[in-house]
């Protein structure tokens, strides 16, 4: 029974933690953030990340992705598309060059340093739309660009990531047709089932005589299209956002929304958010106090001038451009995977995995804040 104790330190430290960010003038993630990393092995070790935490917080990811898909506009994104574009191709093109410079200036191999800058590509908004859901900017022109620049960023750097692992001869036979092909298959496959599937699913089943059948379609389709993009070498967040969306055109949205909120947002988003914490951990990093230190401070300035450049080169002003820019610095659970593919293919040496985690964590740590600090300053105070 010890992951019921689990869960009640994990709920309770969060609410408390969230609470207290939140009189603090932050976000309520950021506290939930931190408490991961004082719960975990790197500061009290009350939790370790085992199996039951990882599946829990994989539903918390994936719920929380779709919700953002229910309460995204559609017609805004559409609108913004080369918006979202622009700041994903700026926000991988800086990110590579400064993940290679890095491990260059001290002294890694080229396919070590190019695989630094694959890294460094990645992108996750699974914290930033939480942060936009507590500024109530979900739905803002900015926040749907960011949306969309996530979509397609994860959709680079998985094909980037597959140049490096067939050409650096890792031992594996990556098709890149193959793979971009998967690619297409999902969006088309995703696009036909939102637009004719899904609606005549929900209004035929939720006429069915059993409890709550609206909800458990609806987290079927969440998890079936989440499990479809991991299947064709997308991130299954991508599949939930797009689910999400699908719902979100249909009548029974609201019911969805309100109903789904609750169930996530009570026990499987808080161990999601402490998840991140738990990956942290000091041990053997003293020597290499430098290098991470440099490594996550590049990490989020490449990331936060390429995204903002993207912004700015689309309409965007310096504030917004900038707002942008920090929506896409926290690289997540997205480069965590990346990370871990990379140390087993022999493309990031086992000493400084951990250096890299800490980066990936440092990253999502400050993006709250820095969404919070960018979206509350004036353009006027920007323009000097």
């Amino acid at each position: 029974m010890e992951f019921i104790l689990y869960l009640v330190i994990i709920i309770f430290s969060t609410k408390l933690a969230g609470d207290l960010s939140v009189r603090l003038g932050q976000p309520s993630v950021l506290g939930k953030l931190i408490v991961g990393i004082i719960l975990g092995p790197a500061v009290l070790g009350w939790i370790d990340s085992n199996e039951f935490i990882h599946y829990v917080s994989e539903i918390g990811v994936l719920l929380l992705m779709f919700i953002a898909g229910l309460e995204t506009d559609l017609e805004q994104l559409k609108k913004n598309w080369k918006s979202s574009f622009a700041v994903a191709v700026g926000g991988i093109i800086l990110p590579f060059l400064g993940g290679y410079g890095v491990a260059e200036l001290f002294g890694f191999g080229t396919s070590y340093a190019l695989f630094m800058g694959v890294v460094f590509s990645a992108t996750s908004v699974s914290i930033t739309v939480q942060v936009l859901k507590d500024m109530n900017r979900l739905n803002s022109r900015e926040g749907t660009t960011i949306l969309g620049a996530a979509v397609v960023d994860d959709v680079l750097v998985v094909i980037l990531l597959a140049v490096m692992m067939s050409f650096l001869g890792t031992g594996e036979e990556v098709s890149l047709g193959l793979l971009i092909g998967k690619k297409l298959i999902f969006f088309v496959v995703v696009l036909v089932a939102g637009w004719l599937v899904v609606p005549k699913m929900l209004k035929l089943l939720s006429r069915l005589k059993v409890t709550e059948p609206i909800i458990s379609l609806a987290l079927i389709i969440c998890f079936g299209f989440a499990y479809f993009a991991d299947l064709m070498g997308m991130a299954g967040i991508i599949g939930a956002f797009a689910a999400g969306i699908a719902v979100s055109q249909t009548p029974f949205k609201h019911t969805v929304e309100t109903k789904i909120e609750p169930i996530a947002y009570s026990i499987f988003v808080p161990v999601f958010f402490v998840s991140i914490g738990l990956n942290v951990s000091f041990e053997g990093v003293g020597q290499q106090i430098g290098f991470v230190v440099i490594l996550t401070i590049t990490a989020i300035l490449t990331k936060l001038l390429g995204g903002a450049l993207g912004a700015r080169l689309t309409g965007f002003n310096k504030r917004t451009s900038m707002a942008i820019g920090a929506g896409m610095v926290s690289r997540g659970e997205v480069a965590l995977i990346i990370a871990s593919t990379g140390l087993q293919a022999g493309l990031l040496l086992p000493q400084y995995f951990t250096s890299v985690i800490i980066m990936v964590i440092f990253t999502t740590l400050v993006a709250p804040p820095l969404l919070k600090i960018l979206f509350g300053v004036p353009e006027k105070e920007l323009s000097h």
